[in-house]
């Protein structure tokens, strides 16, 4: 299951679950959409992955299955993977 975790890892930018916003790796490194398409134009600087869309999980499942509360953030900020 996602963790969907709840900020972007460039810029510090709140992600609520629901968030369209959100851009995904195959790692569950998580950036906004205006890093991950702009700054990091789709790639993970992580893995070297591609981003993709961050799923939403439906509200209802959110209790029993609830999104990650911890933040993880690069200060050094983030390039994209050479």
């Amino acid at each position: 299951m996602l963790e969907l975790r709840p900020n972007c890892e460039c810029c510090d930018t709140d992600l609520p679950a629901e968030s369209p916003d959100a851009m995904i790796c195959s790692f569950e490194c998580t950036f906004c959409r205006d890093c991950g398409e702009g700054r990091l134009k789709g790639v993970c600087p992580n893995c070297g992955g591609g981003l993709v869309t961050r799923p939403v999980r439906p509200a209802s499942k959110l209790l029993k299955y609830p999104a990650s509360t911890k933040r993880v953030f690069k200060a050094e900020g983030c390039a994209a993977a050479e």
